[in-house]
């Protein structure tokens, strides 16, 4: 047990300090591109931390064959939106809560508004076709096209968009560490791609070992293993997205730390939905239907705080939090 809690602790520092490299990395990569902070966080950011959980479905569907892997696929197809639609939402409104209490910040929210409202339009409507339009179309292989182009649609408007540049661009922490050894300076630009790509692979690593740890834990105090399935491990495959974010929040890089969250948001309900439609029967019902729809209405709150208001309150974010909970008293009245 012992040995346990110690695991568990070491990955979650692991994903701690690799989320600090990546976001580091991805900075320092898009300022040498001449990127803004709405391509690097809503594109850069987003696609490579959402990679992994995307791995696990396509795994599911592709080598366990069969109604197993099928329902395994779908939910974890699901569960991404949902958890990034609530409980990535909650922890960046919570830390600006304890940066507001720390006073490192004011207790408010500077991300680009044009760029956030884009995002929210995308996946509500590309998320809401994917889960919706296969019900009343034969031919579910034309959904999955529309979201793919869908997606393309959404590059093209965010590199196009524009928006703020990185203001703060921090010493690439290789440099720091090699300038000595190694060209860091005279090739910033590879050595920044180098260290996101060392920082993805241990975030992975560490989230892999944050569940088994976890799981461990779960299964010696009689948790149930379908609990397990449904509410928790979810979560810890999007560690990394919520953790990235953090760290840019409690920067104030916010447009960084949203942009991370809701261009994921875009990507989880085109490709890996596109895939499910195509590959699978693709049967959204009970508690799957339910996430998605929870998913869908979390994000409708706050484009709709963001058309009425312009802004978002931190405490909007926190509040989505609690459609995760009233999902999971849901589950757990049902076990």
């Amino acid at each position: 047990m012992t040995s346990d809690f110690f695991s568990l602790i070491f990955n979650l520092l692991l994903i701690l300090l690799s989320a600090e490299f990546f976001t580091n990395g991805i900075e320092v990569f898009g300022k040498r591109l001449s990127l803004s902070q709405a391509v690097v966080g809503s594109v850069l950011a987003a696609i490579g931390t959402a990679l992994p959980e995307t791995i696990l479905p396509m795994v599911a569907i592709f080598l366990h064959k069969g109604e197993a892997g099928d329902s395994i696929g779908i939910g974890a197809i699901l569960g991404s939106p949902f958890m990034l639609a609530t409980l990535a939402f909650l922890m960046i409104g919570t830390t600006v809560l304890i940066s507001y209490i720390l006073k490192r910040r004011k207790f408010r929210f500077d991300a680009e508004i044009p760029t956030l409202r884009r995002d929210l339009t995308f996946f509500l409507i590309m998320y809401t076709a994917g889960i919706f339009l296969p019900m009343l179309i034969k031919y579910h292989i034309i959904v999955a096209i529309l979201l793919l182009i869908g997606y393309i649609t959404y590059l093209y408007k965010t590199f196009k968009g524009g928006g703020d540049g990185i203001l703060h661009e921090e010493k690439l922490y290789l440099e720091k560490i090699f300038k000595k050894i190694l060209p860091v300076t005279k090739f910033k630009g590879l050595f920044s791609l180098i260290q996101v790509m060392i920082a993805l692979a241990i975030m992975i690593k560490g989230a892999h070992g944050f569940v088994e740890a976890l799981q461990h834990i779960s299964f010696k105090f009689g948790f149930d293993p379908l609990l397990f399935a449904l509410l928790i491990a979810p979560v810890a495959t999007e560690l990394p997205e919520k953790f990235n974010s953090v760290t840019w929040t409690f920067k104030g890089r916010d447009t960084l730390a949203m942009g991370n969250v809701t261009g994921a948001m875009v990507f989880q309900a085109t490709f890996p939905v596109s895939i499910g439609i195509v590959f699978t029967d693709w049967s959204i019902t009970g508690y799957a239907l339910l996430s998605a729809c929870l998913a869908i209405v979390a994000g409708l709150i706050i484009l709709g705080e963001i058309q009425i208001r312009k802004r978002i309150s931190p405490l909007t974010l926190i509040f989505s939090g609690s459609f995760y909970l009233i999902y999971a008293m849901l589950i757990m009245k049902t076990l």
